[in-house]
């Protein structure tokens, strides 16, 4: 199997990937992990560069390779007046079809995120979402990515090496409480 993980944050990403290599430990053919760090909605761009930082530091850390895209569209998020759910199936939508669109291009078979270690995220709509881009673009979405049962476990390695911690979910709604 060759997985692109989606990493939201350095933090995040510590527990999920611990969890996949333990899971597939014992599978015959293995699991090559490939961290994508791709956060188009994260306000200030300041913000994107900082959780990309330490993004890396966190793969690094777990001895995986991070490919990074720094893109940046505030736009549709500055914009946008619907409820905060709305919100977030635009940002789990954008998100996942373009870590599904990179694996298929990339010869990746599977791709999951981390966000799915946040109890603060809507599971059931990050599975649809995850699911609807892996259909749309020929490659599989990893089932059973609920990874909460480590997030705090996670956010203590995280404390423990020294890793930058965000305080809201990254878009500039979230950033203004709203």
């Amino acid at each position: 199997m060759k997985l692109l993980l989606h990493v939201c944050c350095g933090p995040c990403s510590l527990y999920v990937i611990d969890h996949i290599r333990n899971k597939m430990a014992n599978v015959p053919w293995g699991t090559e992990i490939t961290g994508y760090y791709y956060n188009p909605n994260i306000h200030p761009y300041d913000e994107i560069i900082k959780r990309a930082v330490n993004a890396k530091v966190a793969c690094n850390y777990k001895g995986i390779p991070l490919i990074t895209d720094l893109s940046y569209n505030i736009a549709p998020w500055k914009s946008f007046e619907g409820p905060s759910g709305e919100r977030c199936v635009m940002c789990y939508k954008e998100r996942f079809e373009q870590t599904a669109k990179y694996a298929k291009d990339n010869g990746f078979t599977h791709f999951t995120s981390t966000l799915f270690v946040s109890p603060y995220q809507n599971h059931e709509l990050m599975r649809k979402e995850a699911l609807a881009a892996a259909e749309k673009n020929g490659v599989e979405f990893l089932e059973g990515s609920d990874f909460t049962v480590g997030f705090r476990l996670g956010q203590q390695e995280a404390r423990d090496i020294g890793l930058y911690r965000q305080k809201y979910c990254g878009c500039i709604r979230s950033l203004k409480s709203e």
